[in-house]
């Protein structure tokens, strides 16, 4: 089992082609429910520009008017450096109709974003061809196509933020399911003995699923309630005093300094990665296991007990033949995913793209593959 380790997340940036003037670009886009991150990325992977917003920098609801915005700043900067932008690939955080390039009103954290057809406008805005995804589908594409799952011919993928998300690619193409759920691990069941009202506190509506335990938001949710309980712990004092501000960084914090309520907390959540790991392996026996997200640079230091955990559950001989790589995310690194979603569709396109669109399908926002 072993770790990837990316650059720090640097700030906005730019460069220029180095005597290739007219190499072509994709737009990489994550939208966050915090921050929208966007870059120029080249084929190989190589992020030549970079920006970096506040979801709502234009206040409450604004998250749309930043993104468009965004964009096209990035449109113009493209064409001024010399760069050819090839296409625009968007990573948004909830459940997408990728058929209809938008997302749906349900599971999705910019509830604004619901039901626009992105896609579309956003083609009509630039000329590009424009794709959407779930924003966890987008960052699995990125590794695959440009970081630790390179080559790798079956890979699943956990990101671990506020809540939990997951993708799976099998036979090197992104695997989207029926309805376009396919790899939601954060809902696999892993406590199926406690009914609904002794679970943590939660709003994923699934008794006992992974987010539950592992999600950041329900990691600080059961820190705040115990310092609200008054259990003795340094969690408040490690928050400076103001419960509000125990984020799943300082419960990790306070495990690692010996703290008895955040070690159980945090013993909980590694017990539930570790029975969703074994039931990945178990169902899918991936050649490799991706663990990202803002909460996996807490997690680095605790592999071997998550795969101690995992081998609770797993079948042991795909399990050793399991890699396991925590890769702690940026924002610079989530864009390659938008990149790699862009790059996948254009490359899998049945037919010519005229305009944005292709051939016989100008009033859709995307095509099937």
């Amino acid at each position: 089992m072993d770790h990837a380790h990316p650059a720090s997340e640097p700030g906005n940036e730019r460069q220029s082609p180095s005597g290739d003037g007219g190499a072509r670009v994709l737009i990489g886009v994550d939208v966050g429910a915090t921050t929208i991150g966007a870059g120029l990325v080249t084929e190989r992977g190589d992020v030549v520009a970079f920006e970096r917003v506040p979801t709502h920098a234009r206040g409450r609801g604004t998250a749309l008017a930043v993104l468009v915005e965004l964009i096209e700043t990035l449109v113009r900067g493209a064409d001024r450096d010399g760069w050819s932008a090839g296409g625009i690939g968007i990573g948004l955080p909830g459940l997408v109709d990728t058929e209809r390039g938008m997302m749906v009103s349900e599971q999705n954290f910019v509830p604004e974003f619901a039901e626009v057809p992105l896609a579309r406008d956003l083609h009509s805005s630039t000329g590009l061809p424009v794709f959407v995804d779930n924003d966890v589908n987008a960052l699995a594409l990125g590794e695959h196509e440009f970081g630790v799952g390179r080559g790798a011919a079956s890979m699943a993928l956990l990101a671990i933020g506020t809540g939990v998300g997951g993708a799976i690619i099998l036979g090197g193409e992104l695997v989207r399911g029926h309805s376009g759920c396919a790899g939601e691990f954060g809902y696999i069941s892993v406590d199926f003995q406690a009914p609904r009202s002794q679970a943590p506190p939660s709003r994923w509506g699934v008794r006992g699923c992974l987010n539950d335990y592992l999600a950041g938001e329900a990691l600080a949710t059961a820190a705040r309630a115990a310092a609200a309980r008054g259990e003795p712990s340094k969690l408040l004092a490690l928050a400076g005093g103001d419960r509000q501000r125990i984020t799943a960084a300082v419960v990790f914090e306070a495990a690692a300094a010996g703290d008895e309520v955040a070690t159980a907390i945090v013993e909980r959540a590694c017990g539930a990665l570790g029975a969703a790991i074994g039931s990945i392996v178990n169902v899918l026996d991936p050649e490799l296991i991706v663990v990202t997200g803002g909460v996996a640079a807490s997690l680095v230091t605790l592999e071997p007990h998550v795969v101690e955990c995992a081998a609770r559950y797993a079948l042991p001989h795909a399990l050793a033949r399991t890699r396991l790589r925590i890769v702690p995310a940026d924002k610079r690194r989530t864009v390659l995913g938008g990149a790699a979603l862009a790059l996948s569709r254009l490359r899998t396109a049945p037919r010519p793209v005229v305009s944005g669109l292709p051939t016989g399908d100008r009033d859709g926002t995307s095509w099937r593959r």
